[in-house]
């Protein structure tokens, strides 16, 4: 259990899937009376993770007859750690774990001052961001470091770590500089020197970024200067001289993706394509709002949100192209349709981006009310109310996404793109900042990640 955790934190579990997944099964199937609040919160992590129903009852023997967590428990820092990031992968209707979320965090706050390193880190990592939502190649590089400093720890396991890391590294390198040409040619073709160059920001993001920047481009260009033309559409050639460029463009490269995958892949290509039609309709629809000047209602403003996310088309466009068997055909339905979990990473996305914005006080010409701000003219209370409750919104739909790791255990992979997209966000819109627009606060995690290799 401890091996396979390291394994994964070092960012190795993808050469270690089988074993990983024969593991856990069997750690699943097998009875466990361990004592240890660490191994306890552990086990319930890693299960939950990997999609197995683990009961929250598992902590039930850490509470006294009035059904509180024990106080003995908060002099033990490590198991508080663990049982902090396990309660982390709630689902609804686990009060007990959102006990356990504020417990852990009491202590763990109250003794900070009283750890050492690497512990501290850890914990002072958590607090501002969970272990389970955090950005995993950015988590394995503070690791390597960490775990060589733990008793028992494996050296043979951080060298691969750090072999792995990177010739990764490398790779990432390359592509980064293939798509930066990519996107210097199309920037200049197309001649819309207004929009803004996200292009690294968008590789660490997502590895579908040609499809990303194109997104952030549409999303600017309606918002800026789409005088509210109904025919901008993909399929309409009645668009106005100043768009023909982009679309052009835009249409050319999903004909090059539909070039690269096989035969029975092509309608997902086209599924894509369809579904960069229906954003561009939602983008128009925030313009329009925004010229017409219209209030809409917290409700209103979230659905039409939702849909303008991008979540969707970029779940469909990372399904695209892969080898066809019944589990990815069912694999893509799940990423193409509206499911829960869907719906609950884009509301996320959203949400987040909204808060960041409204902090920083970004907003952009042409930009529709944000959720924030139609909740606060909606109900008549200030911001810190307003983002409270939204912060609780977001709260609901993580447990939404754990719940539905569960509910398609099956289909693991296809639903941990979705969970992955999500976690992407409080990378760039944690700690209400945006990082995706102010990108001198990537600045370093930018060169750790493509290229600083790490040291032997």
């Amino acid at each position: 259990m401890h091996l396979v955790d390291a394994v994964q934190r070092l960012g190795i579990g993808h050469l270690f899937e089988e074993e990983i997944s024969s593991t856990l099964s069997d750690i699943n199937g097998c009875e466990f009376n361990s004592s240890s609040l660490h191994e306890v919160a552990l086990r319930f992590r890693l299960l939950r993770e990997h999609g197995f129903s683990v009961s929250s009852d598992a902590f039930n023997k850490f509470r006294g007859e009035d059904g509180r967590f024990m106080s003995g428990l908060a002099d033990d820092p490590r198991g508080l750690l663990s049982l902090y990031n396990a309660a982390h992968l709630q689902i609804h209707d686990e009060p007990e774990l959102e006990e356990a979320v504020s417990f852990a965090k009491q202590h763990l706050q109250s003794m900070s001052d009283q750890l050492k390193p690497p512990l501290i880190n850890q914990v002072n990592r958590a607090l501002h961001l969970s272990l389970p939502r955090s950005f995993k190649r950015v988590e394995t590089l503070r690791y390597m470091v960490e775990y060589e400093q733990e008793e028992g720890h494996i050296p043979v396991l951080v060298e691969l770590a750090k072999i792995d890391f990177n010739l990764l590294q490398q790779v990432h390198l390359k592509e980064l500089k293939a798509i930066s040409t990519w996107w210097k040619d199309l920037y200049a073709y197309v001649e819309l020197s207004y929009v803004r160059d996200r292009v690294v920001e968008s590789y660490v993001w997502s590895h579908t970024v040609k499809l990303n920047q194109a997104i952030q481009r549409l999303d600017f260009v309606i918002s800026n200067y789409g005088n509210f033309h109904k025919q901008i559409q993909l399929n309409d050639e009645k668009q106005p001289q100043y768009m023909k460029k982009f679309y052009i463009a835009l249409l050319n490269n999903f004909k090059v993706f539909e070039a690269q995958v096989a035969v029975d892949a092509k309608h997902q290509v086209a599924h894509v394509r369809n579904e960069f039609q229906k954003l561009s309709s939602y983008y128009l629809q925030e313009a329009e709002w925004s010229h017409e000047d219209h209030k809409p209602s917290f409700k209103e403003r979230a659905i039409l949100s939702t849909k303008t996310s991008a979540v969707p088309l970029l779940c469909a466009a990372a399904s695209v192209g892969r080898r066809s068997s019944s589990d990815v055909v069912k694999s893509f339905e799940l990423a193409t349709t509206y499911t829960a979990a869907l719906i609950a990473c884009s509301k996320i996305m959203r949400l987040m981006n909204d808060i960041a914005a409204f902090k920083c006080r970004r907003k952009d010409k042409g930009d529709a009310a944000s959720t924030v701000e139609c909740y606060m003219n909606e109900h008549k209370v200030t911001s810190e109310d307003a983002l409270a409750v939204i912060d609780s919104l977001i709260e609901h739909q993580w447990k939404t996404l754990n719940q539905a790791r569960c509910q398609h255990r099956e289909l693991l992979p296809a639903m941990q793109r979705v969970v992955n997209l999500a976690i992407s966000v409080p990378f760039f819109y944690g700690k209400k900042k945006d990082a995706f627009t102010s990108s001198d606060l990537l600045q370093e995690v930018v060169q750790s990640l493509f290229v600083n290799p790490v040291p032997f």
